[in-house]
């Protein structure tokens, strides 16, 4: 099980994609982190067409972070790691050159395409967990409440095939909205969620859990 004070979904690494644009802003953002209880943070820098990162590039952030998170005391741990979105543009080629970059020994996270459902193309999810699965890796679903064009029966397929779902803090709060807020609200009350993270991208991000008082282990409902 992950413990509470593990953050397992954020976008802290400097300069990698849409979250940390800087180390300065990265350095602020682990601040956030350990203010609200965590004690190491599992940094999934996206892998999409946009931000093609390989597992190099995250290593090389992640030690230049843990660098200056040393010099300035803030007791984070890091681990590199990676989102994978399960589109033709990424995935195939993430198999093929053995780019899947695990935490906690064997969980790799994966997401969908946030919008339009026709991005993924003619790759199926339920086959791809299954692949991870016999791979060795336990694949984690991110977010998936904000797949709005799932319905409740596609979710349980992908339960069926192994997939662990994890919660965005926030969503239930109204931080992407009201129909993902009440999408996860569903999601909760059919008991599919595992484990949660924050996907923490930018301060916009901390000061909305600053407003609703979130810390570590005391929001989830799941755990």
């Amino acid at each position: 099980m992950i413990p509470p004070s593990t953050d397992c979904h954020c976008h802290i690494l400097p300069g990698l994609d849409d979250g940390a644009a800087c180390l300065a802003e990265s350095v602020l953002l682990a601040g956030y982190q350990v203010k609200w209880g965590f004690r190491k943070a599992v940094c999934t820098s996206h892998r999409v067409g946009k931000y093609p990162n390989t597992p190099d590039d995250v290593k090389r952030a992640c030690a230049l972070l843990e660098e200056e998170l040393a010099k300035e005391g803030i007791p984070l741990e890091l681990e590199p790691s990676m989102e994978y979105r399960l589109i033709p543009e990424t995935w195939p080629e993430t198999l093929e050159k053995g780019w899947l970059l695990p935490w906690e020994g064997r969980h790799i996270l994966i997401e969908l395409p946030i919008h339009k459902a026709s991005r993924i193309g003619d790759i199926v999810p339920e086959d791809e967990i299954k692949r991870l699965l016999d791979m060795g890796y336990q694949p984690v679903l991110a977010h998936p409440e904000r797949y709005l064009y799932l319905d409740m029966e596609r979710y349980h397929s992908f339960k069926d095939a192994g997939v662990l779902f994890q919660r965005n803090i926030g969503s239930l709060e109204g931080l992407y909205g009201e129909a993902v807020s009440v999408r996860a609200e569903a999601l909760l009350s059919e008991g599919l969620y595992d484990i949660q993270g924050t996907d923490l991208h930018n301060e916009r991000y901390a000061e909305f859990f600053d407003s609703f008082g979130f810390e570590a282990g005391s929001n989830s409902g799941i755990l």
